[in-house]
């Protein structure tokens, strides 16, 4: 098995397609004040790989504060009822993808393209409007609303030890008309991404880009392919 991916000194990598099962988003760790929080939960496939991986990191699942779920992909959201049933973990997702996972909406969650059997998901903590700051301990964390890929997809950033870590999850997949992405407000959502100017990028599936440059580059990447594939 592969050991969890070391990102900064309070940043992880605990699932994802090389760690956990190829259905899997990444699944990130932060290790910070009040007990680990979780970047999305995965498919479920790789539920018993990722909570291994939280072991192995020195932390009990039931240890988790939250799980911020990034958008109501079954990839990403999918695992989220396990760690509920099981250690109670409260779940933190924007109010208009929140609509989508509470009536386990099988087209909008994707959830028949990752064999999910999604079930109505009860979220604890909706979020609205813009941004919201949520305070764990000492550490600020801010989720971004950043719609396009789905009309309530967030990112989340943190400033930690003098680093902007930004997880801005799946801004390079394909905005499908089947799951009613939205173009021109993934634009708007990519210009908000620059102007946060993060010093490493955690990506949904790609992994994490560590410098600002290399974040800029992958950046603009996203945008040239939706421009090369018709989307933009």
């Amino acid at each position: 098995m592969i050991e969890p991916i070391k990102i900064t000194d309070h940043v992880f990598q605990v699932g994802g397609p090389n760690l956990t099962d190829y259905r899997d988003g990444t699944i990130y760790l932060l290790d910070i004040d009040d007990g680990p929080v979780l970047i999305d939960s995965g498919s479920g496939f790789g539920f018993k790989k990722t909570v291994h991986n939280i072991e192995r990191l020195g932390f009990s699942p039931m240890d988790l504060s939250a799980i911020i779920l990034t958008h109501c992909h079954a990839d990403h959201a999918g695992a989220a009822h396990l760690f509920k049933e099981r250690y109670k973990t409260n779940l933190i997702m924007h109010e208009l993808d929140a609509e989508v996972v509470e009536r386990a909406d099988q087209r909008l969650t994707a959830a028949f393209c990752f064999d999910v059997d999604f079930k109505p998901l009860y979220i604890d903590t909706k979020l609205q409007g813009e941004a919201t700051r949520l305070v764990f301990g000492n550490q600020d964390v801010v989720c971004v609303h950043t719609p396009g890929h789905t009309r309530g997809s967030i990112s989340v950033y943190l400033d930690i030890e003098g680093i902007r870590v930004l997880f801005a999850q799946d801004i390079g997949a394909p905005l499908l008309r089947e799951f009613d992405c939205d173009p021109k407000a993934w634009v708007r959502s990519m210009d908000i991404l620059f102007y946060l100017n993060p010093d490493i990028l955690c990506d949904g599936h790609s992994g994490a880009y560590k410098s600002k440059e290399l974040v800029r580059q992958y950046l603009q990447y996203c945008i040239d392919r939706q421009i090369e594939l018709g989307y933009i």
